[in-house]
């Protein structure tokens, strides 16, 4: 079924595709840079405030008491030092499910309207949690210095509920940041000793990286007050953050919303523990750092850059739009060999649509779990589900977890072996699996599910590359390989997908059993999209079938329903059969 000159002829474009990306490359933007001094901010003044709201507000669950109390000490604090204050209540998701949660903004008018934000959260899972406080200590000593000071852009500064899990204090603000924002810093942990690189964490919860304008200022500046390097983002980092995009930090829903957001955090991107011990002199350099990074942004021109899906490559961008047309590029030679396979089973007869039926049935099986999460979440059988993922001492694997896993787990299982034979029965779909069509169908719908998601995430379709390649050229061929080497050649095609778990689970620090249970919330909580739970049961259903083909070849030659013998009109070569062309059609 597969014809080789297709297969080949169609990387041709490929090679255009990759000297256009070439010359797409650009220069990365310079950092911003300042020369006011930054010995305003006073890490002894502002250590002393963080020990003190520690000890008078040990417990800050999003939306308890303590929470609330310390939203009054911020307001007081803000109107103090002169800032217009207003605060907004609202209601969101968080670690201890459904909360009446406060954010207090604090403005100061600039000469322009266009607006700096620096925002921390103020909550915490459990006390005491000094360093996870210490961005809040330094939000406060930042409004004691702009008391008076004036400003070419509007300052804000935000104080939020939620990040302990789920961020639902900055993506109510994301909604309501009041004027046009030219950059967002996220303050976390800045004063605690655990270092944990890299301190500056640009990740969206949507497709998109921070500006990596705003990356660089924010990293100089902290180079230059800590006196070492703050790392970055390694490249296949990069590639897997914008394929399947997750963070922790409250940068990630403001990102999803287009603002240019990055978290400044020592302990990098996973957070302090509840105990991690604090520096002033840390607190006092990292300070300085995010005073500095202020500063450059007021005194730069508007800055109107938006996150992307830009990715930098030996310290040069290489555009979301470069990517996708080598990502597509490269997929045309599995769509070029599809759609001949395709037109060849037609001319054979061969039932395609039978089989296009029964990986809709497969499909069905992982949708259902889906949907019997969402339904837990419904029906408040689920304690909590953030929107986001969270780490895994804020939402444990306790017997609740346990009990939903195991419940998804048995949902799982019922459909494969209740609703999936019904689903046959009603759609009559009958036939031999080791049939060329239901080779043609599996290739089809890996091509098409490959195309849809190429079209929503061009890096994600770059993940599914080997799989597109290698399962068609299993499925396709006349010579059918062994059934071992079929077998390892669908576990070449997942390698990428087990590559960008395990550098979840590092980076996030899950371990496999917690990232199953932040799987379920995520699904749960709708984090995970319609589009992305399609996708999911698609390849899920095709990599199945795959499997079952294999097994049901055992290997050796596919059935050819070629014409031997050419019609009685026709006596030209091949008319008497047996000749090698008419046996590859």
């Amino acid at each position: 079924m597969l014809d080789p000159r297709v297969y080949r002829a169609a990387f041709l474009p490929a090679l255009l595709a990759l000297i256009v990306a070439a010359f797409s490359l650009r220069e990365r933007p310079r950092p911003l840079v300042t020369a006011l001094a930054t010995t305003a901010f006073d890490g002894r003044v502002a250590a002393a405030d963080l020990r003190a709201l520690a000890a008078r507000f040990p417990s800050r669950r999003p939306g308890s008491a303590g929470d609330a109390g310390l939203a009054r000490v911020v307001e007081r604090r803000f109107v103090g030092a002169g800032f217009t204050t207003a605060v907004r209540r609202f209601a969101g998701e968080t670690i201890d499910g459904e909360r009446r949660l406060e954010t207090v903004v604090g403005v100061r008018t600039g000469l322009s309207g266009r607006r700096i934000v620096v925002l921390a959260h103020r909550d915490a899972r459990a006390g005491p949690a000094r360093a996870e406080l210490s961005g809040t200590a330094a939000l406060l000593e930042l409004a004691r210095i702009f008391e008076g000071r004036k400003l070419s852009k509007t300052l804000v500064l935000v104080s939020t509920s939620g990040g302990s899990g789920g961020s639902a204090g900055a993506a109510d603000f994301a909604t309501h940041a009041g004027g046009p924002v030219d950059a967002v810093l996220v303050l976390g942990d800045v004063a605690g000793r655990a270092e944990r690189p890299p301190f500056v964490v640009p990740w969206s919860s949507a497709d998109a990286i921070a500006p990596p304008q705003l990356r660089r200022t924010v990293e100089r500046a902290l180079r230059t007050e800590l006196g070492r390097d703050p790392g970055a983002a390694t490249g296949a980092a990069q590639i897997a953050r914008l394929a399947f995009p997750l963070t922790l930090g409250e940068q990630g829903p403001l990102g999803a919303h287009g603002l240019p957001a990055v978290l400044v955090q020592l302990s990098g991107e996973r957070g302090p523990g509840r105990e991690e011990p604090t520096d002033p002199l840390r607190l006092q350099a990292a300070g300085r750092a995010v005073l500095r990074s202020v500063t450059a942004l007021d005194a730069a021109p508007a800055l109107r850059d938006r996150p992307r899906a830009d990715v930098v490559v030996r310290r040069k961008l290489l555009p979301r739009w470069a990517a996708s047309l080598l990502v597509g590029a490269l997929l045309l030679p599995v769509a070029a060999a599809t759609l001949d396979a395709l037109a060849r089973a037609r001319r054979r007869r061969e039932p395609v649509g039978v089989w296009l039926r029964w990986l809709l049935a497969g499909a069905s099986v992982p949708l259902l779990g889906a949907l019997f999460a969402i339904a837990l979440r419904t029906t408040g059988l689920l304690p909590a589900s953030p929107r986001g993922p969270v780490v895994p001492t804020a939402m444990p694997l306790d017997g609740a977890a346990v009990t939903a896993l195991v419940g998804v787990a048995l949902v799982l299982a019922l459909g494969w072996i209740g609703l999936r034979p019904l689903l046959l029965r009603r759609l009559a779909v009958r036939g031999d699996l080791a049939a060329p069509g239901a080779a043609v169908a599996t290739a089809v719908a890996l091509c098409g599910t490959c195309a849809a998601v190429w079209l929503a995430n061009p890096y994600a379709a770059l993940l599914l590359l080997p799989a597109a390649h290698v399962w068609t050229l299993l499925l396709l061929p006349d010579e059918r390989p062994r059934t071992g080497l079929a077998l390892a050649g669908i576990a070449v095609g997942i390698v990428p997908a087990l590559l960008v778990a395990g550098y979840y689970l590092g980076a996030l620090g899950f371990g496999p059993a917690h990232a199953l249970w932040e799987l379920l919330v995520l699904v749960a909580g709708g984090s995970l999209g319609l589009g992305a739970v399609l996708a999911a049961s698609a390849l899920a259903a095709l990599l199945v079938a795959i499997v079952q083909i294999v097994l049901a070849r055992r290997g050796g030659r596919a059935p050819t329903s070629a014409t031997l013998r050419g019609p009685r009109s026709y006596a030209g070569p091949g008319s008497l059969g047996g000749t090698d062309s008419a046996l590859r059609r």
